[in-house]
């Protein structure tokens, strides 16, 4: 089968260099968290890292949901492919393989995210949170287990119990911040039962913006779920003790490092009272790659 997009063939000459760069066009926070990596990860991570977002801009990137349901089978097959040894022409999919010879990446973390995906194309919006949550712990959720498991930590009971919580937080962060943007588009991203509660109307969203009556309230119950669940998540290290005082042991630290980009927005959120459609909001924090930085070192997230 084709694949989805054409690539240039420096891509296929260096898939590593490839992914890196997707990264870092398309994902900055991911493309500074991906140097606190080991060398010897650093590669694999990228990869992982490409793929999670390629799949996550199909629903945006095509016309109708066929031709999005023929994008996910691609990469059905390329995942059968590479773990059959016979990767298709595509840089992710040549990085994936490259990755999988040195890194344990379980198949089926892989899969999951795209059957996830997949449903997505069909259900863009969710009526409840725990719709919404299900759907966090089956992409968010899923690509920290698969840095688990690249880092040989996936046994670890309190790192995967905090990943879980750590990737519903980063999901609600991810889907506040680009609010604005889906609403543009006509799409309501805080569930059914949130909205409704605050007597919200969709329809105003999508013409007033952060002027529409009840917005903001429903933004905070949203945003205090991402908290809570990043309040949970930092839990399982106090509550694992073994001398680190609740901090993260430095080998799984760049995993988490992924609660300061969602702990530093949420914060910036609260700063504007939930006005998700605040312009200072869509600015790059400049502050960032310090906390990034200062959050490694000091096992904090």
């Amino acid at each position: 089968m084709a694949t989805p997009s054409a690539t240039s063939e420096a891509g296929m000459a260096d898939p590593v260099a490839y992914c890196r760069d997707l990264v870092r066009t398309r994902d900055y926070e991911s493309y500074l968290i991906g140097s606190f990596y080991p060398r010897q990860f650093q590669g694999a991570f990228f990869a992982l890292r490409a793929f999670y977002v390629e799949l996550a801009s199909i629903q945006d990137s095509v016309s109708n949901s066929i031709i999005g349901k023929m994008r996910m089978q691609f990469w059905r097959d390329a995942i059968k492919g590479i773990v059959d040894g016979r990767p298709p022409r595509h840089p992710i999919a040549l990085a994936l393989h490259e990755a999988s010879q040195t890194a344990r990446l379980p198949a089926y973390h892989l899969r999951r995210i795209i059957d996830a995906r997949d449903a997505e194309l069909h259900t863009p919006t969710h009526l409840t949170l725990e719709s919404l949550t299900a759907h966090a712990e089956s992409t968010a959720s899923t690509f920290f287990y698969l840095l688990l498991s690249l880092l040989n930590l996936s046994s670890s009971e309190t790192f995967s119990h905090a990943a879980s919580h750590l990737g519903v937080a980063q999901s609600i962060q991810v889907l506040l911040r680009a609010l604005p943007y889906h609403a543009s588009k006509g799409r309501m991203v805080i569930p059914a039962e949130i909205t409704a509660r605050h007597g919200v109307r969709q329809e105003d969203v999508f013409r007033m913006g952060g002027n529409a009556e009840g917005i903001s309230d429903a933004v905070f119950e949203f945003a205090t779920v991402a908290n809570d669940n990043l309040l949970t998540a930092r839990a399982m290290f106090k509550q694992a003790g073994g001398g680190e005082g609740g901090k993260v042991p430095r080998v799984a630290m760049p995993v988490f490092l992924y609660g300061i980009p969602t702990r530093d927005y949420l914060g910036r959120l609260e700063a504007v009272n939930f006005d998700a459609f605040h312009p200072s909001l869509q600015l790059r924090d400049w502050k960032l790659p310090y906390r990034i930085w200062r959050g490694y070192y000091k096992g904090e997230f």
